[in-house]
């Protein structure tokens, strides 16, 4: 791509839409800019970029982009099958996204790392890693900063980039030094419709790379496994159920081909989720020459990221645990399965088009006593608990006061775990939004001395909340 000779249309102007436009303007390139959206936040990027010298497009001016436009720039939010996105590609003009147009520009290494659960934790866990061993690594990608601000880093730095499917939708050149694919299950069908689709997405990662690339796959995957046969790269594993070539878990500790790296006890976040992670990460550590010491420096130190199993607080014996990230129903389950209380579930948002079946069907086998469905989905969680014979629910409609209903169904020394196993986009901006609002409704509990205050209680059975009032209304 020649930058200062081609034309481009930035559709989307959220964080990633908003840095794409910044770095073709730097490189002079003509960029027209759209969402679809109208905010305030929408205003004011969209009057900052021209600022800059971005050309905004009115609604009537698209169809005539695919003739002025070399290339559309697609933001993640927004599916490949989009209107905008379909007419460009029938007139023959490039779809790209930013994470793609950043792959095309990176000076330095990359480290890509994808899969439905863990991908925040293992980027964030790695960055730590190689940070301590010397090398100047930068989390990027889907955890919060676009690659496209790091392009331009020199190359004794490493990107260390958190890939979801959507960006990969748009990719076509990408080749980290280190692949990693950490596994795959249901999400996002509401999108990508099927799994044949999701898990041809998630396999793009290794699609060029070569003998002097590294993939490093979940050997306790099928699917992931299955990656091996089609690609050129050199292939190690991470394990817990088997030794591998790679890292595996044999009675407590953690494994890098014969020698012990720590004991699993030692990782200050638990769940056997987070050892898999843990393994990833001594993998990719390994390969970028990282001395064991460093490893369990960073291992042990790492205090897991925010909105994932983070305990927010205990009050009057009730421990309040934020997993906003818990977006999917392997996710939630992840969750769930490190409770060791009694525990009372946070479910809900918008549906990503899951068979909530699976959720119910081991919701018995674990600590979880109670479930209070809200949201978007609320009704869809129902018939799947009530297929399920799952009876221990409460359905309310909106999230602060689901949150008030379960800290008034659990007693002292049990758990309100939020993992809603569901987007957060029927009431949220995103999962960290919903994970700060769950945090401040838990915080205005100390603040009244009673999480319970803005609720009038009776007595009632289990089951849809008719008579549970707040602030004199009916629930819905």
């Amino acid at each position: 791509m020649y930058l200062k000779r081609q034309v481009f249309l930035v559709l989307g102007l959220s964080k990633s839409g908003r840095a794409a436009t910044e770095f073709l303007l730097s490189e002079k390139a003509v960029t027209y800019i759209y969402d679809d959206i109208s905010s305030d936040r929408v205003e004011q990027t969209a009057t900052a970029l021209v600022d800059l010298g971005a050309r905004r497009v009115q609604k009537e001016d698209l169809p005539r982009m695919t003739e002025i436009c070399d290339a559309l720039v697609l933001s993640p939010g927004i599916p490949i099958d989009h209107p905008i996105a379909v007419a460009f590609k029938r007139n023959h003009r490039a779809v790209i996204g930013e994470t793609e147009l950043a792959a095309r520009y990176m000076r330095c290494p990359m480290i890509a790392v994808t899969g439905t659960n863990g991908k925040t934790t293992t980027v964030s866990m790695l960055a730590q890693t190689l940070e301590r061993g010397g090398l100047s690594a930068k989390a990027c990608g889907n955890i919060g900063s676009p690659m496209i601000d790091y392009c331009t880093l020199s190359d004794n730095a490493v990107a260390v980039a958190e890939i979801s499917s959507f960006q990969l939708e748009t990719i076509q050149s990408i080749r980290p030094h280190i692949a990693m694919i950490l596994n795959i299950t249901e999400d996002h069908l509401n999108r990508h419709y099927n799994m044949e689709n999701y898990v041809f997405l998630k396999g793009k990662l290794l699609k060029n790379c070569t003998e002097t690339e590294y993939a490093v796959l979940n050997y306790d995957d099928p699917i992931v496994r299955g990656f091996a046969e089609k690609t050129k790269a050199n292939v190690l594993y991470f394990s817990v159920k088997e030794r591998v070539s790679g890292a595996y878990y044999e009675e407590g500790n953690l494994y890098f081909g014969k020698e012990k790296i720590l004991s699993a006890s030692d990782l200050p976040i638990g769940g056997l989720h987070n050892v898999q992670n843990a393994l990833a990460v001594i993998v990719a550590a390994k390969i970028m020459g990282i001395k064991n010491v460093d490893i369990v420096a960073a291992l042990t130190d790492f205090k897991g990221i925010k909105h994932r199993v983070e305990t927010v607080d205990t009050i009057n014996g009730i421990t309040f645990i934020d997993d906003s990230k818990g977006t999917n129903v392997d996710a939630t389950l992840k969750a769930v399965e490190a409770m060791k209380a009694d525990t009372v579930l946070l479910l809900g948002g918008k549906n990503k088009g899951y068979d909530y079946g699976k959720l119910f069907s081991f919701l018995p086998k674990t600590k979880v006593v109670h479930a209070v469905l809200y949201g978007e989905n609320r009704f869809a969680l129902l018939k799947a608990a009530r297929e399920y014979n799952f009876e221990k629910i409460t359905v309310c409609d909106g999230f602060d006061f689901a949150v008030q209903v379960a800290a008034l169904k659990a007693t002292s020394g049990q758990t309100v775990l939020l993992s809603p196993a569901s987007a957060s986009f029927d009431q949220f901006a995103n999962y960290e939004e919903r994970g700060d609002k769950f945090v401040e409704i838990v915080r205005s509990f100390i603040r009244t001395g009673n999480q319970t205050s803005t609720i009038e209680q009776h007595d009632t059975e289990d089951g849809v909340c008719d008579d549970i009032i707040q602030d004199g209304e009916d629930a819905e």
